[in-house]
């Protein structure tokens, strides 16, 4: 790009939250997963958005351009998602992978700004059994461990190939992948020990009355070949029951890396739906 466009806002605490901005068009907001941020991880899309779509690539708090911060719950980035989509003044489109995901559904709960929303494969913790969340313990226990040593790039590793990916992404994923993933970690890791804190009697932005709230339209995104399954094609499934105009939108052959490793698959249903929502921009 010749000229740099910066969007900045505030978030509750005082926290300024950022994003980059490329294209021209109705306003995109995209949200990255757990150890993504938006000035890398959407290189391989943005390309096949930013000709449609003013694309918003949102940094959540301690990430790409965003300010740091010292609390990391849900609940706070929930927060700057909502306060980045209040500030630009039109109503927007939402969109947010895995954990990005999430906070787009809480940000679509608290603000009438979102016009439509797309979350794809959010970590739902409501269908989340006992044995994925201890193995999902022990993978950030490792990752911790990893980073105390400073290889960043291995604690992503871990995570993707323990957690998120299918045998096919695993081989087709490049050491560039977790470089860019790298930075992240600490910020990460302190996002995990928020989520292990947390009083297990709040309810998550995925909990069904929450999600009821919701009255936009909303594209539920999952990948056919996603793993494990049980999370993340069942949590779409959860999603589409709880909010009041689901769309469940199974994308075959992919997994839960498919905005990296397969953007046009993705771009295209998110280009569709939004051009067709009711009410979107």
């Amino acid at each position: 790009m010749s000229e740099e466009r910066i969007h900045r806002a505030v978030s509750e605490d005082g926290t300024e939250i950022a994003g980059r901005i490329h294209g021209q068009g109705p306003p995109l907001v995209l949200v990255p997963g757990a150890m993504g941020d938006g000035e890398t991880i959407w290189e391989p899309m943005l390309p096949l958005l930013t000709d449609r779509f003013t694309c918003f690539a949102l940094s959540t708090r301690g990430r790409g351009l965003s300010g740091q911060a010292t609390e990391f719950s849900a609940e706070r980035l929930v927060e700057d998602v909502t306060s980045f989509v209040d500030s630009i003044g039109d109503p927007v489109s939402l969109a947010g992978w895995s954990q990005g995901a999430s906070l787009s559904l809480g940000a679509a709960q608290n603000t009438a700004a979102v016009a439509a929303v797309a979350p794809f494969e959010p970590g739902v913790l409501e269908v989340m059994s006992d044995e994925f969340m201890d193995r999902f313990m022990r993978t950030v226990s490792r990752q911790a461990e990893l980073a105390a040593e400073g290889r960043f790039a291995d604690a992503a590793r871990i995570f993707v190939e323990d957690l998120v990916s299918n045998e096919d992404e695993r081989e087709a994923l490049t050491e560039r992948f977790y470089e860019v993933l790298a930075p992240n970690i600490p910020v990460h890791l302190q996002e995990m020990q928020a989520l292990a804190a947390r009083d297990p009697d709040e309810p998550s932005t995925t909990d069904p009355a929450r999600l009821a709230t919701i009255t936009v339209p909303v594209l539920v995104l999952y990948g056919t070949r996603s793993e494990p399954s049980s999370v993340f094609i069942g949590g779409a499934r959860h999603i589409a029951e709880h909010v009041a105009e689901p769309h469940l939108r199974p994308m075959e052959g992919v997994g839960h890396i498919a905005p990296y490793l397969e953007p046009r698959v993705v771009a295209e249903e998110l280009s569709l739906f939004f051009a067709g929502a009711k009410g979107s921009a």
